[in-house]
Parts: structure tokens; sequence; C-alpha cells
């Protein structure tokens, strides 16, 4: 009679079973299809901008200035634009992003003013890269009077990645061991030589990914710089942080609205351009993690 009374239990769960591991599958399958749509698209995408590029990049499009013939137009204006602006961003948004970091994770009282602060730096990363252009607009080209130049784009592609920074850096800081803190504070070491000392080496790989992750994303930003006034044809390179400028979304925008074909070939090659110097700097990244990672396991 026991066997009787536990055979329609014994029926139902197969049957529940059944339908979950069915379920697992339809899951599984949509998950997979999912991915391979975006990773074909992706492969097309790149396979289209390889085919049109690759026979226009050569030597004198990266040294020759924007022209209105295809055939005699370069990337060198918007190359060096794009180095002046990526390098006065990294240095003004690096220091400023990792020491605000340390101070609201090793310094700053544990109260509803710091959560505060937490939830808005998030809420900022999450905003539209338009709202830093404007924000840029109103208070550093107009505001400060900086003008259309190299340094208000700097300044306004380091508001936009500094919460970015901010927050790699506090995840660095916090998965650094506590127990690596109390050993220093046993040996008498201050806060601050524990934080320089101690716990910067051992959150170091994870900042400078943070950091070059988001500099790369402010490498391709193009709507921040149009509304700062990047311009769109620039036939001279930077020679301080107060000239004019381009950077090469902007250009290959530029090129990509134009009617004619050769002009949509040599924007595929600057998009050639830009995706080396973006895996260029992912490459950085994972050099820099990986090498410290060593350091601070030996």
């Amino acid at each position: 009679m026991a066997a009787l009374t536990r055979l329609p239990s014994d029926t139902r769960f197969r049957r529940r079973l059944a339908r979950r591991r069915a379920l697992d599958k339809l899951f599984h399958f949509i998950f997979l299809a999912s991915s391979l749509i975006g990773i074909v698209t992706l492969a097309a995408l790149l396979f289209d901008v390889f085919r049109k590029g690759l026979g226009w990049l050569d030597w004198d499009f990266l040294t020759s200035f924007p022209s209105r013939f295809p055939h005699r137009a370069g990337i060198k204006a918007a190359l060096a634009g794009s180095v002046w602006v990526v390098g006065l961003t990294a240095l003004i948004a690096f220091p400023v992003g990792v020491a605000a970091a340390i101070y609201l994770e090793e310094f700053a009282p544990r109260n509803r003013w710091t959560q505060i602060i937490n939830t808005n730096i998030s809420n900022l990363a999450g905003v539209p890269s338009v709202v830093y252009g404007i924000l840029g607009l109103a208070i550093f080209v107009r505001g400060l009077g900086l003008g259309r130049s190299v340094l208000s784009g700097a300044l306004t592609l380091a508001l936009l990645v500094l919460p970015i920074i901010i927050i790699a850096s506090q995840e660095a800081i916090r998965a650094v061991p506590d127990s690596i803190r109390r050993a220093s504070y046993a040996l008498g070491a201050t806060q601050w030589q524990t934080v320089r000392h101690a716990v910067l080496p051992s959150a170091l790989p994870g900042i400078l990914t943070g950091t070059i992750l988001a500099i790369s994303r402010a490498l391709g930003e193009t709507a921040p710089l149009l509304i700062v006034g990047a311009l769109t044809f620039v036939a001279f390179t930077p020679l301080g942080p107060m000239d004019v400028f381009t950077v090469l979304p902007i250009q290959i925008f530029n090129w990509t609205s134009r009617p004619q074909e050769e002009f949509r070939a040599i924007a595929a090659a600057a998009i050639i351009v830009l995706l080396a110097m973006l895996l260029t700097m992912n490459a950085l990244a994972v050099y820099l993690r990986n090498k410290y990672q060593g350091k601070t396991e030996n």
C-alpha cells in the first residue's frame, strides 16, 4: 500500500523534473541564439569595415590632413586631437577619481551623507554622455571662458569618466583583505601609511584596469565633444591645450555623412585605426593587471 500511495507523487515529481529540463534546454537555446546573433552581427560589421577600409589604410592616410578630395584625405589632425584629448582626460580624471575613492573607502565616516554621495556617483555613471556635453558647454566653454579648446573637451570627458573611475577604484580598494590593514596597523603604521604602502599596491591592478577601460570609452565619444565645439574639419594639429581640435569619432561621423562612396571607405579606414587604439588600450589594461597581480602575489 505504501508503494501505491507514493506512485502519484513520484509521477508528478518526474513530470515537473521533465518540464524543468525542457525549460532549461529552451532557455539555453534562446540565450545561445541571442549570443550568436550578436557575434554574427559584429563579425559582419567588422568584415564590411575591413573590406572597405584596408585598401585606403597606408602611411599617407595617417600623415595627411582632411581634404575635400578622398584620395588626399587623412586623419593626422583627428589622430593628434584624440591623443591630446585622451591624454589630458587621463591626467585629470585618474588622480581625482582615485583620490575620491580612497577618501570614500578609507577616510570618510559611514553615515547617511556618504551613502548619498555613493548613490549619486552610481547614478552619474549612467547619465547619457550628451548631458555631460551640455554641462561642459555651460561651465568650461562659456562659464570659465576656455572656449572650444582641447582643454574644454578633456575636462568634459573627465567628468564623463570620473564616476566610472571612482566606482572601479572603490571596488578594487574594497577587495583588499582587512588582514592587510590590521597587519600594517600592528606594525605601527598610520592610516595614510597603511593606505599608501599596503592598500594601494594591492588595489592597483583593479584601479588601472578600470581607469584604462574608462579612458577607452572617452576615446570613442562623439556627442559631448560635438556640443563642446570640436570641429569637423581641421587642417592642422593642436600644439597646446587651448587650440581648437577634432577627434577620430567626429572625423568618422563627418565622412560617413557625405554622399560620396569614397568618403565612406576612408571612414572605414579611420574606424580600423580607432579600433586598433581601443584594442591597444584594452591589451594594456590586461597587461598591467597581470603584471601587478603577479607582484602582489609574490
